[in-house]
């Protein structure tokens, strides 16, 4: 039998991908929201396809700010975008 792989939803483009293909972005108890790369931190959290369009929508459309509740600054999507061009070098 095969294992199940878990899917996320890309909260700026709405598809499902297995959770490794996504980036977690997290916001803690004390509201700090950084790039969960681990995908274990605790805290709420939100998943981004690993693409730069995905970022700039949610970006735009600040997707991010409206699910973890927080203004979340921009070095957060700065981050997410160069978590994804260090893979697509790779």
């Amino acid at each position: 039998m095969s294992k199940k792989i878990p899917l996320r939803k890309c909260v700026a483009t709405g598809e499902m991908y297995p959770k490794k293909e996504m980036i977690r972005v997290v916001r803690s108890k004390e509201g700090d929201v950084s790039v969960d790369l681990t995908g274990k931190k605790s805290g709420r959290g939100a998943y981004v396809s690993k693409t730069e369009k995905a970022v700039e929508l949610a970006k735009k459309r600040k997707v991010l700010d409206g699910l973890l509740e927080t203004e979340i600054p921009d070095s957060i999507y700065d981050e997410l975008l160069k978590v994804i061009r260090r893979e697509q070098l790779k």
